[in-house]
């Protein structure tokens, strides 16, 4: 039987109906509401990046908003507390130093957005700006920065009209020298921050109290009384100028000028040029910053015959009246001490002192021997370190042993430096009545020099070196520095510089020591000129030709002004009559 196979019957496909009106309009309405969704999410997306863009913006002005400094040069920071100083001015009250406002810049680099942008400003304004080191700060994370310290009001003017953003001015105070170079030596210097480096500048802080009040910050609102010196600030600038023109003239490495007051130590002018300009000074290694008056020590030459004169006197073991022999020179092994003015004689004491006998003074050396003569020295503070307000003192040096033909040369100023400020005060006990008084430069009167003198040679003494200074002035070496009607007592000095461990024959360090009015001395001029030329129209190139004339040219000018007038009567002829 056959199986019946079941028949399935094929389902047809469906026929396609073409679509109807309303169908198309579905498939176009879905595909526009695809392209509105995707342009609503662009649109939503862009306006998202536009919000947060604003946003960004927004919150950065509320940041500025809330600054608490603006930081633009339109918006100057208040003044804070203003470091000021005393001014510094001279014996008569004029001003050597004082304060001055100036403006500082400076930069907030949390709002600098772009410090090239701000070099490019600032670079034309200030040429010698660093710019490595303003890059390296305004890209620093702090908010305060000094670009530019004590600006002039032009470069203010010029910043301001630049309209940089992010920079802003701080008034200070900036120290001021009136008289540039004048003095410089001895005011010293201060720091950016108007604090004392140096000089009566630092003696004043240390003295005063100054750098505490400043570092409480109260100085700005003090009241500050002047700081009152010894400095006559005319006197200074003659001697400056007379200084500044015998280096030019005889082509001097350097030259030094002292003048003393004899009854009291007051330092009443105290030049060492070449010098600086203190409102624009040079390195600390600049040769200029040397203060060679108070710091340099040099042989000072004959002028320690006078030393060695009053030495003798003083000692006892000679008198005015005394005989000398300098008929020979003296030998010491292969050392021959020998007369530059040679008389070959028997000299009279004064007659040491004005022929400068190398022989003679050795031979009072000799006669007293070296222990006193080093006490003497000693004494007088000629071989010690001698401090003052200013510091910087250069320390003498004394022969190792002393004896024999060393205290020979020392008699006649070789073979021992000390500085000029050292053989000027010496000097002034010489002629003052025998007292030694350590330099001052602060004012001080006769009664409170009397509290701090030292008796180191007796009044007769001195009254005799007075009588010998003079005769040198008038018939010695010391005529070329004599000024009609002063009765100058003087002394030159003239030393042969040291050269390769050698004596030069053709290079000196010469002196002249001055003192006036002999018949009652008030002041003391010392003066050196260093590596002093031979010039045309010039006989020589000894102290006698160049630092005599200088110091007679100081007093000429000066002694007027310190209330010195001269006298054209029977001049000097008391004095050496007493005698």
């Amino acid at each position: 039987m056959k199986k019946r196979i079941p028949s399935f019957r094929r389902k047809s496909a469906p026929e396609a109906t073409p679509p109807t009106d309303g169908a198309v309009t579905d498939v176009f309405q879905g595909t526009a509401k695809k392209r509105v969704g995707l342009a609503r999410s662009r649109v939503g997306i862009i306006t998202a990046c536009f919000l947060g863009v604003y946003a960004v913006i927004g919150g950065r002005l509320v940041h500025y908003s809330l600054a608490k400094e603006d930081g633009t040069v339109s918006n100057a920071v208040a003044p804070q507390t203003l470091a000021r100083r005393p001014d510094i001015v001279d014996r008569n009250g004029a001003v050597l130093a004082t304060d001055v406002r100036m403006m500082s810049l400076y930069a907030d680099p949390s709002m600098i957005t772009s410090a090239d942008d701000v070099l490019d400003a600032l670079k034309p304004i200030f040429p010698d700006l660093d710019e490595a080191r303003a890059y390296r700060l305004l890209n620093s994370k702090g908010e305060f920065v000094w670009l530019k310290r004590q600006i002039t009001p032009k470069q203010q003017s010029q910043v301001l009209a630049a309209g940089v953003p992010g920079v802003g001015f701080r008034p200070e105070v900036h120290r001021f020298y009136p008289g540039g170079p004048e003095a410089a030596h001895i005011l010293g210097l201060v720091d950016i921050d108007n604090r004392g480096l140096s000089g009566i500048e630092r003696y004043m802080d240390k003295s005063d109290g100054i750098s505490s009040l400043m570092g409480l910050g109260l100085s700005g609102a003090m009241n500050l009384k002047p700081f009152a010196t010894s400095i006559d600030l005319r006197v200074e600038s003659i001697v400056r100028d007379i200084l500044v023109e015998g280096l030019h003239k005889f082509e001097a490495v350097g030259a030094t000028a002292t003048v003393l007051k004899v009854d009291t130590g007051e330092i009443v002018a105290l030049t060492s040029v070449p010098d600086f300009d203190p409102n624009n000074p040079p390195p600390a290694t600049d040769p200029r910053m040397l203060n060679d008056a108070i710091t340099g020590v040099y042989e000072m030459g004959s002028t320690f015959k006078t030393f060695t004169l009053a030495m003798g006197l003083e000692s006892g073991k000679f008198t005015l009246d005394s005989l000398v022999d300098a008929k020979t020179p003296l030998i010491f092994g292969r050392s021959r001490i020998r007369d530059d003015h040679a008389q070959n004689r028997i000299l009279t004491y004064p007659e040491v002192f004005t022929y400068s006998s190398n022989i003679g003074a050795s031979r009072i050396a000799a006669a007293v021997g070296p222990d006193y003569q080093r006490e003497f020295l000693e004494k007088l503070g000629l071989l010690d370190r001698m401090d003052t307000e200013i510091g910087g003192a250069g320390t003498p040096q004394r022969p190792q042993k002393w004896g024999g033909v060393f205290s020979a040369t020392v008699s006649f100023g070789q073979g021992v430096t000390t500085t000029s400020l050292q053989t000027a005060a010496a000097a002034a006990a010489l002629v003052n009545g025998g007292k030694l008084l350590t330099p001052t430069f602060l004012p001080r009167t006769e009664a409170e020099a009397d509290q701090v003198a030292k008796q180191v040679i007796s009044k007769d003494t001195s009254d005799k070196m007075r009588y010998l200074l003079r005769l040198n002035g008038t018939d010695g070496s010391g005529r070329n520095g004599q000024v009609p009607g002063y009765r100058i007592g003087a002394k030159t000095g003239t030393s042969e510089k040291i050269i390769d461990g050698k004596y030069s024959k053709d290079r000196n360090f010469n002196a002249f020591l001055a003192a006036f009015p002999m018949d009652d001395p008030q002041y003391v001029v010392l003066v050196t000129i260093d590596d002093a030329k031979k010039v045309e129209g010039v006989p020589g190139r000894t102290a006698a030709w160049n630092a005599g004339p200088m110091a007679g040219e100081i007093i000429r000018r000066c002694a007027p002004i310190l209330g010195v007038d001269p006298d054209f009567g029977a001049e000097g002829d008391a004095l050496l009559a007493a005698y």
